[in-house]
């Protein structure tokens, strides 16, 4: 497939300059996927439920059929504010080199079998007994006659401490419990003394579960699971679960984790050192979504499209904390925001349906006014630097790469765990995060957002940048709404990469401007087309901040909706279209005329309320859907009235889901009602108040005044 082969050589052409500049970036994605023909709980908003952890476990089955000998392990996920007990998280842990790392017996969803209660009762004697040989120290209890033994271990050659020395022995499983409010830690371990939790749990059959330490090194941590999984063959287990703390990482091994979150099952990939890397693990993935039926989109009755609901992020590093690019070129993250501030695109393009300041992803700049000041400052400050320590470089930006409730963690650019002395155990990774990126539909599409933001990165770690910040003012949320102008801005970065020896292939460029799940309709008339597509629209918060940052969501106003309309002709003998007019009722909607790669175009674009909303902004303003306007050609004195629905025009129910992105776009084209009707030459629109008027758009909101 000719395609596929453009795509693999272009990434290849991508990793290659990257590597003769002399980079060592390694990226990474927390791709989402959503049950798009469920209306559970869980696959609307809720993280957990239903059969959602079944599901996950079955992505997780289906990811490992290419690996030779991986281990999993249901390790501590996340817990937020409200939630009485940690989520689950299913992981898959392996060696990069391909060896392999568990021999022994698999867990049940590998194929693991059931164990008599005999091998069970001697299983962790025997495990005891081959860390001795080891020339560890070792002791071993059981609790109350249960099936729930105790095994402690010192590798140092120390005498680990009995039941009768230490209370700590007896804990209760790490799962049995909330997380403590200073983070997961095992004090225990911390003191080198390793407890392991030997119990049984029900799975259709009674499968034995090793709970694991918070070992400190992977090499060790290999060690033992390889002692383990001698003794579990030997003596007979049909299958062990693995479960406690997270294992240790370095660049020698991938650790992949499938995790719940609000509607999604969030999948945490382990990191690759190069694009190629990426693409082959993003396959994976996307391919183990696809055999549980889940999916990166999601699809409304009306047509309208979104992603799954739980955004795309990217992260990028080095192999190791010490060697992040962000720490090796300690300018790279001050030109990233500078970078960033001259290119909304980069923010905005690829965002999920809620941007803005009130999003998961805001900019820095769409906090306060004064933080700009301060920002360039920080960053003048900084060029004088050269040779920042990782605590200078974290400290100096992570208070401007925050929300607007000081949140690092929901920002666009995300320093949380970059350098962060308040994160425990997992803060100074040297990783940043990009989080202004809604779900990718394909893994493809997934992985030339990796591609373009790895080669800006690149580029930007060649040398220091002083440019000041720019205000964009009001012209950042009007002008920048329009994708439009972002495809316009994005073009400039793909000219700067070519400049820079970082160009992406043409095969990648389609693939990162393809925003077809926005497109509405196209229209014919006559020597033009016109092109209907939703718009960015910057949805404010309801109430305030504070109040809502403990929740995994936080209450916004929808209920406004902005179009972008696009007005083209369809043959090179018409090159003025300088004679149409655009109304809505008796209002003229203001035109900008435009000429691209493709010739003169008009733009125009409007927002207005969709719907009301059940709590919101503005309670005395209704829905102003449909909308009908005025479509004029002066020059030919033809007319048409154009209505946009919200619903299909005959307000009758719809019997399903889209089931594809053709009965997607079907649904959204029929919304746009397009009818000839008779040219008046008196009718003259009046021209709207300023309140409802900006360079770039009519808000039609204001037509209630």
């Amino acid at each position: 497939m000719q395609d596929r082969t453009d795509f693999i050589s272009a990434i290849r052409a991508h990793d290659e300059a990257v590597e003769k500049a002399g980079l060592d970036i390694w990226l990474g994605a927390e791709p989402t996927f959503t049950d798009r023909s469920s209306e559970a709980a869980e696959w609307l908003y809720q993280a957990e439920g239903g059969e959602k952890s079944q599901r996950a476990l079955g992505m997780l089955k289906w990811f490992c059929q290419e690996m030779k000998s991986p281990i999993i392990l249901r390790t501590i996920g996340r817990q937020y504010s409200g939630e009485k007990l940690p989520r689950w998280n299913f992981g898959v842990y392996a060696r990069r080199d391909n060896q392999a790392i568990w021999e022994g017996p698999p867990d049940p969803i590998l194929g693991g079998t059931a164990t008599n209660e005999t091998i069970l009762a001697d299983f962790p004697k025997q495990l005891t007994a081959c860390f001795v040989e080891q020339g560890w120290k070792c002791g071993c209890f059981q609790i109350d006659g249960k099936p729930n033994w105790r095994i402690v271990l010192r590798t140092d050659g120390a005498e680990p401490p009995t039941w009768e020395q230490d209370d700590r022995l007896f804990r209760a499983s790490i799962h049995a419990g909330p997380i403590p409010e200073e983070g997961l830690s095992d004090s225990l371990a911390a003191e080198g003394n390793y407890l392991f939790i030997f119990e049984t749990q029900e799975e259709g059959q009674t499968v034995p579960c090793l709970e694991l330490p918070a070992f400190p090194n992977v090499l060790e941590f290999l060690k033992c699971l390889r002692l383990i999984g001698g003794v579990a063959r030997e003596s007979g287990l049909g299958s062990l679960i693995f479960k406690g703390f997270p294992p240790p990482v370095d660049a020698s091994v991938a650790w992949t984790t499938f995790t719940p979150d609000p509607a999604v099952i969030e999948v945490n990939m382990a990191p690759a050192m190069d694009v190629g890397e990426f693409y082959h693990s993003v396959l994976g993935i996307y391919a183990s979504a696809a055999e549980e039926t889940l999916s990166p989109f999601r699809f409304y009755y009306n047509g309208d499209a979104t992603d799954s609901g739980g955004g795309g992020q990217i992260t990028f590093g080095g192999p190791s904390a010490e060697l992040s690019p962000f720490f090796l070129k300690p300018w790279l993250l001050p030109n990233v925001v500078r970078y960033y501030n001259r290119h909304p695109a980069l923010s905005y393009f690829f965002t999920p349906s809620c941007v803005g300041s009130s999003s998961q992803s805001p900019r820095p700049d769409e906090r306060f006014k004064e933080s700009l000041v301060e920002m360039n400052l920080a960053l003048e400050l900084m060029s004088h630097q050269p040779d920042a320590t990782p605590d200078v470089i974290w400290g100096t930006m992570a208070p401007f790469l925050t929300d607007p409730s000081g949140n690092n963690h929901r920002c666009e650019i995300n320093v949380e765990k970059l350098w962060n002395p308040y994160l425990t155990g997992r803060g100074c990774l040297g990783l940043v995060e990009f989080r202004a990126f809604r779900m990718a539909r394909t893994p493809e599409m997934l992985t030339a957002r990796s591609a373009l933001f790895r080669a800006v990165l690149a580029m930007l770690a060649k040398s220091p940048d002083q440019t000041l910040l720019t205000d964009w003012g009001a012209e950042l949320h009007d002008r920048f709404a329009l994708p439009y102008y972002l495809k316009q801005d994005l073009a400039k970065v793909f000219e700067d990469l070519a400049a820079n020896d970082f160009g992406l292939p043409d095969v990648l460029q389609k693939l990162l401007l393809d925003d077809s799940d926005r497109l509405m309709g196209e229209l014919d008339l006559g020597a033009c087309k016109l092109v209907v597509q939703r718009a960015l629209e910057f949805w404010p918060l309801v109430g305030d901040v504070a109040s809502q940052e403990s929740g995994n969501s936080r209450l916004i106003d929808s209920s406004t909706s902005r179009i972008q309309m696009i007005l083209r002709p369809t043959t090179d003998a018409v090159t003025d279209l300088s004679h149409w007019r655009v109304a809505y009722r008796n209002w003229n909607i203001p035109i900008r005329i435009e000429t691209d790669e493709a010739g003169p175009l008009l733009i125009f674009a409007f927002k207005y309320r969709s719907f009301t909303p059940w709590r919101g902004l503005h309670p005395s303003l209704q829905a102003q859907a449909p909308v009908a306007l005025s479509l004029l050609n002066t020059a030919s004195q033809e007319a048409w009235t154009l209505t946009l629905h919200e619903w299909n025009p005959q307000s009758l129910p719809y019997e399903h889901l889209p089931e594809d992105w053709a009965e997607s776009l079907l649904r959204r084209s029929e919304r746009l009602v397009l009818e000839k009707s008779r040219f008046k030459p008196e009718f003259a629109p009046a021209e709207p108040p300023s309140v409802a008027m900006t360079p770039c758009c009519l808000d039609l909101r204001a037509y209630a005044l």
